[in-house]
């Protein structure tokens, strides 16, 4: 395996890989991932196998002694194409883990990427950390939709839609961003006493470099904004980004019928409607308001893990051993009934 660190000589082979990749979206592309480049060291990875052939991508940010995957993303790791199979991923995470050692990094954090997002079967990494001994450091909650297995709204969520009707609401994509930002600023402000991760003019940059995929969708009193909500289409999830209503928008149930209107009619052929997290402090507080608020439209629960390798107390003798042939063969053909413990110790050790 081979590792080359990213530059932007190599935009054009990262997007075409992200595009035929089983795992990846729009938010690795680079014209996403660069928005921000100013706010994070950027040390994204690609690694190429013994045939010269790129077989993954790591999108990534260093931060003092610590890689991330990536800091500026929701969820990130190793991004892979339909060739990628365990033994290889297994090697590419030996490669990438070496080679983060020689460049003297301690920690490494790694966010997976949620199953819903996987084109096809994409969880080799979840075995590679495993033999890696990587720590479990973070859980969060996402409420999803599957479309095969659609729950009925509750009662509330279906009258607060009527209600929002019968007052004559109505619900279109918009391009009132700048109007919506300033109710999901104060909303934020009044709440969370915190501000939207991006702001305006980068939501408005994003929304033109990827209008198929960043959209607001508006409630409407006459030509009044009340409510919106931000969406990220990517081609298996429709994931809400931002929420927010003004005061007259929460009292019409401008967001139940937002929310109706998406789940029932906008996205009802999407395989996964997710309405994002609901949980603080690194998943160790469940907000019940928002998550009893997103259930309520029949969605359940998946969760989002986040990894920590230690690099100083990583080895690879487990990776070695899960794809040694030597090891393995001797291991079917070996009946471990006749042999003593430390027989069998012993002859497996020497064979590794």
């Amino acid at each position: 395996m081979r590792i080359e660190v990213y530059n932007d000589s190599k935009k054009n082979i990262w997007d075409e890989f992200i595009a035929r990749s089983k795992n990846g979206t729009f938010l690795f592309l680079r014209d996403y991932m660069d928005y921000h480049r100013d706010r994070f060291t950027d040390h994204s990875l690609l690694i190429c196998d013994d045939e010269s052939r790129l077989a993954a991508l790591l999108p990534a940010n260093i931060k003092g002694t610590t890689f991330i995957s990536h800091g500026g993303l929701t969820y990130g790791g190793f991004i892979t194409d339909a060739a990628m199979k365990a033994p290889k991923m297994l090697r590419v995470f030996e490669a990438a883990l070496l080679y983060l050692k020689s460049i003297s990094i301690e920690r490494f954090i790694y966010k997976t990427i949620p199953h819903i997002y996987h084109g096809i079967p994409a969880e080799e990494d979840r075995y590679a950390l495993y033999l890696c001994d990587a720590k479990f450091i973070r859980r969060g909650v996402l409420a999803v939709i599957d479309a095969r297995q659609r729950l009925p709204f509750q009662d509330r969520r279906r009258r607060g839609a009527d209600k929002a009707v019968k007052n004559g609401l109505v619900v279109r994509q918009s391009g009132d961003f700048a109007e919506f930002w300033e109710i999901l600023k104060r909303n934020l402000k009044e709440r969370y006493n915190t501000i939207p991760v991006h702001s305006l003019e980068e939501i408005t940059v994003l929304h033109s470099r990827f209008p198929d995929n960043i959209k607001l969708f508006g409630c409407y009193k006459g030509e009044e904004l009340i409510g919106g909500v931000v969406i990220y289409e990517s081609q298996r999830v429709a994931h809400v980004q931002y929420i927010a209503a003004s005061d007259a928008g929460r009292q019409l149930g401008a967001l139940d019928l937002i929310f109706s209107s998406l789940v029932t009619e906008v996205y009802n052929q999407k395989p996964f409607f997710d309405f994002g997290t609901s949980d603080e402090d690194d998943g160790y507080i469940l907000n019940k308001g928002l998550i009893d608020q997103k259930e309520g439209f029949g969605a359940r629960v998946i969760v989002h893990d986040h990894y920590e390798i230690r690099l100083s107390e990583w080895e690879p003798t487990k990776i070695r051993k899960a794809i040694d042939d030597r090891a393995n063969s001797y291991m079917r053909k070996c009946d471990f009934r006749k042999l003593s413990y430390e027989e069998d110790f012993n002859s497996c050790a020497g064979l590794l």
